[in-house]
């Protein structure tokens, strides 16, 4: 064999009880599993490697089932930001905007748009357009030899529309609807897993409900899933998951809910109400899951805050509005009075908004403080602070948005289809731990500290459950057969580094981290092996 873990405690991901065992690897598949062997007095699988894993939990690698590392993945090779957790495989494309499938006109605005949450791009040869050309740049990354771990990748609705509407607040024309199926059609084709909205987020917001439902059906066709940032996380929540799951039951789909939870003073204590809601929808034959961080605040740009008709007409169109006066000033009454679409409905309270990061270093004395603290400091309105930061960093600028409620973070990670997500938006100088923590942070906060989950629950919620959603047979147990991304962590010791104040700090207790067989993390240090790929589902129609 290439490789023995010697005397694991394996929590195999299925959810029951773990079991001591030797686990052998060969040709980036596990080969062997024998259990209790030195006290069966079994002949014990040799390798020319063996690490003694004697106090250590083996386990499948984790699924990180809402990743925004489009451009990380391909700008960095290291990538321990993702890696040193012991993710083994990414979902991108999320929250409707993604790099593909795009034209030249598309691919500059949606650059734009989301700056926020992956950089301008300045620094990448976009020498793809469609989603099967982006799927093969990951894998030709790097000199040929790829990326840091495995990629699966959703069609994103809002970039999609943006590619055949434009940035109008208007219904799709029957030939506009058509050339939007025919390209979610072709991105399912060509490998991606399903189809991803961002329904606070322009354009994609403007898409009603029978235009969503419609192309829902498409990706129903090739037994993929929708995966919704819906319209509402705030004053609207339960309304919206009730939207998202008679949509896709409408259209015969599957739903998976993008960092479900229930934010805002008013959504405190109501998860609850949500789980009932969903408890419902799968006791009646839906199929759904949903995926969370084990965080209390949110993460997304500044500009995200703004209403739906300030974000019309695309970028330039939104630096307009804020140049003019009059406008600005309406601007800010629907986000302190009376609560932007873009805020969830709830009006914004700005010592609740921390600046995460800039695209100008000119403005990087806002980084790390809410927009109310450096408007106390400069001494004015802190709209007129944040007006000023849209405008000066070009509507680039990320955001912490502290509204979560730690008592629904703990409900919702409990229930029966949850998955594990970071969400994690790896731009700025102080990024949501969550990007460096997630995963960690469950194991060693939720389930070792607090008891929340137990350990091989929880690893089922980080592994078997999201390979299950991407209809991957090989992935997310340790079975004999299966691929050998796995993990290698202390139960006892396991914990995230990343804090608000040291947000890329890399967690601890996971010495070994393997891609497709191969050591990514190897005795605590990143390698420099680049195994991962581009995870294509095999169509079905």
């Amino acid at each position: 064999m290439d490789l023995v873990f010697r005397d694991a405690e394996v929590v195999d991901g299925s959810g029951g009880p773990s079991y001591r065992a030797d686990v052998a690897v060969e040709g980036g598949r596990i080969a062997a599993i024998v259990k209790e062997a030195a006290a069966a007095g079994c002949q014990r699988p040799t390798a020319r490697r063996v690490v003694d894993a004697e106090g250590l939990a083996l386990s499948p690698g984790f699924i990180d089932m809402h990743a925004h590392s489009d451009l990380a993945l391909l700008r960095d090779p290291d990538h321990s930001a993702k890696v040193a957790q012991g993710v083994t495989l990414e979902v991108l494309g999320q929250d409707g905007l993604s790099y593909a499938p795009v034209d030249d006109r598309t691919l500059d605005e949606v650059r734009r748009t989301i700056a926020g949450w992956n950089g301008d791009g300045s620094d990448i040869d976009f020498d793809w357009r469609t989603v099967g050309e982006y799927l093969d740049r990951l894998d030709r990354s790097h000199g040929g030899q790829g990326i840091a771990v495995n990629a699966a990748y959703l069609v994103p609705q809002g970039t999609v529309r943006m590619h055949v509407v434009g940035w109008e607040d208007r219904p799709a024309t029957d030939a506009e609807l058509d050339r939007m199926r025919r390209l979610v059609a072709e991105g399912l084709e060509q490998g991606a897993v399903g189809m991803s909205s961002g329904l606070t987020y322009t354009p994609g917001m403007y898409a009603a409900d029978a235009e969503l439902t419609e192309l829902c059906r498409v990706v129903a066709r090739y037994d993929g899933y929708y995966c919704p940032h819906h319209r509402s996380y705030g004053a609207g929540a339960l309304q919206a998951y009730e939207e998202m799951v008679a949509l896709t039951r409408d259209a015969g789909c599957a739903l998976h809910l993008a960092h479900a939870t229930m934010n805002f003073g008013v959504n405190k204590g109501r998860a609850p109400e949500l789980l009932a809601l969903l408890d419902e929808a799968l006791d009646g034959g839906a199929d759904i899951s949903l995926d969370t961080y084990p965080y209390t605040p949110g993460c997304t740009t500044l500009a995200a805050m703004l209403p739906s008709w300030a974000n019309e007409g695309g970028p330039e169109a939104v630096l307009a509005r804020l140049r003019d006066d009059g406008t600005a000033e309406r601007i800010r009454r629907h986000l302190e009075e009376t609560g932007s679409d873009g805020c969830h409905g709830v009006p914004i309270e700005w010592d609740t908004i921390e600046i995460s990061g800039v695209g100008d270093p000119g403005f990087a004395s806002f980084v790390g403080r809410t927009v109310q603290e450096s408007a106390d400091a400069l001494g004015e309105a802190p709209w007129t602070t944040a007006r000023r930061l849209l405008l000066g960093d070009r509507l680039a600028s990320s955001i912490l948005q502290h509204v979560g409620h730690e008592e629904n973070v703990r409900a919702i990670m409990r229930h029966r289809v949850h998955t594990g997500g970071s969400d994690g938006i790896l731009q700025g100088s102080k990024p949501h731990p969550r990007a460096y923590g997630t995963f960690p942070q469950y194991l060693g906060r939720y389930v070792r500290e607090l008891g929340v989950l137990s350990l091989e629950e929880c690893v089922a919620h980080l592994t078997s459950r999201p390979a299950a959603r991407l209809r991957l047979p090989d992935r997310g147990l340790v079975r004999e057969g299966h691929r050998a991304d796995l993990v290698l962590f202390d139960p006892a010791t396991v914990a995230a580094g990343s804090t608000y104040a040291d947000p890329r700090t890399l967690p601890v207790g996971i010495p070994h981290v393997l891609v497709d067989g191969r050591f990514v993390v190897e005795d605590g240090r990143r390698t420099d092996v680049l195994a991962g790929r581009a995870v294509r589902r095999t169509p079905t129609a």
